[in-house]
């Protein structure tokens, strides 16, 4: 039987560039693994391919074979699907890593979701920021 993930991840960015967090949430197994991280001054898109990047990262680790990923950065999506170009030097490699990270499965797919479909990830994302060390 195929290990099958369900991902669900988030960047979020008070301000932008502000004060930025990633949330992931990887559903397998019956398991269910949670990442709330604080990553610094960054964009929102830098956090949301952080986010993804770290989620397929978590997916791999827990043996995973085929990922369904979803985001609620349509940009993201639009890019890693291969419907938009990818243009911001800062993006580039973190879509490369996200892109090298899903070929490492067997079968994968990546869909936009609205935020309201995104909750835990989004709050998981929210929360990190909350916990950032102060100024």
């Amino acid at each position: 039987m195929t290990k099958k993930a369900r991902i669900h991840s988030d960047g979020a960015s008070s301000g932008n560039p502000g004060r930025s967090g990633i949330g992931v949430v990887v559903e397998m197994g019956g398991k269910t693994y949670e990442i709330s991280r604080y990553i610094g001054i960054t964009t929102n898109n830098v956090a949301e391919y952080t986010a993804l990047i770290e989620a397929l990262k978590k997916a791999a680790e827990a043996g995973a074979e085929e990922v369904d990923v979803y985001l609620d950065s349509e940009l993201a999506v639009k890019q890693i699907n291969g419907q938009y170009q990818v243009r911001h030097e800062n993006i580039k490699p973190l879509y490369a890593r996200a892109v090298s990270l899903l070929r490492g499965f067997r079968k994968y797919s990546v869909r936009h979701v609205p935020r309201e479909l995104n909750k835990e990830a989004d709050a998981l994302s929210k929360e990190a920021i909350k916990s950032a060390p102060p100024r």
